[in-house]
């Protein structure tokens, strides 16, 4: 099954992109995390990528464009994926479509996470990571143990630049000037299925895999 996560940031696409992976037996291919990844690493594309993503801003399309169909030609993709976080813009959208057309490929869905916009701000500023193994806390619904160290390797954790409220009003700004267009251009093909984000993670899931069961776009 080839997929595509919607959202804005914070609305749970890495959590269900998890969960959904699993459910599937299909890989996760988030192009926030290979853009981090390359940011770590010092990497030419890093530099340039953190340069847009550190004013929440969004990275350009051909440089996503190549991350993208780079990864998925690899064997752990060859049977299906699951994408999270592209396409963003309605010109990766069209270009990752023809590039499917001329591999003879499609998608089978583009499924849509609903989320107010204060509830994003909530979820993205209480957000820590750890600089060393990149897991994820929720300073309000999944602390720590101890305040603001890793549970796992016992790193202190880091707010990433991109996560201050204020830029995360930016990202929004952002998503609905450019980024919304692209759930319309999913719309009109009857291949987006809409999915009220604010419910408790299990749920959101579940009505995911129904929808995705169902064959058919809607709202749940």
């Amino acid at each position: 099954m080839r997929l595509i996560l919607l959202g804005p940031p914070g609305a749970g696409k890495g959590t269900q992109a998890q969960f959904l992976t699993e459910r599937l037996q299909i890989p996760k291919i988030s192009t926030g995390d290979m853009l981090r990844d390359a940011a770590d690493d010092g990497t030419a594309l890093g530099r340039q990528a953190k340069q847009f993503t550190d004013l929440g801003r969004l990275v350009p399309d051909e440089m996503i464009l190549d991350l993208v169909t780079e990864r998925l030609p690899q064997p752990d993709a060859a049977a299906g994926f699951l994408l999270d976080g592209f396409p963003r813009t309605v010109g990766q959208a069209e270009s990752f479509s023809s590039w499917l057309r001329d591999r003879g490929l499609s998608l089978d869905a583009a499924v849509d996470l609903k989320v107010r916009d204060e509830t994003i701000v909530e979820r993205i500023s209480h957000r820590r990571v750890c600089p060393e193994c990149h897991d994820t806390y929720h300073m309000l619904t999944r602390p720590p143990i101890v305040d603001e160290t890793c549970d796992v390797c016992a790193h202190k954790l880091v707010q990433r630049d991109d996560d201050r409220a204020e830029v995360v009003r930016e990202r929004l700004r952002v998503y609905q000037e450019r980024t919304e267009p692209v759930i319309s251009y999913y719309r009109d093909r009857g291949m987006l299925l809409e999915i009220d984000g604010e419910r408790p993670v299990g749920e959101v899931t579940e009505a995911i895999v129904a929808a995705l069961a169902r064959g058919k776009g809607g709202q749940l």
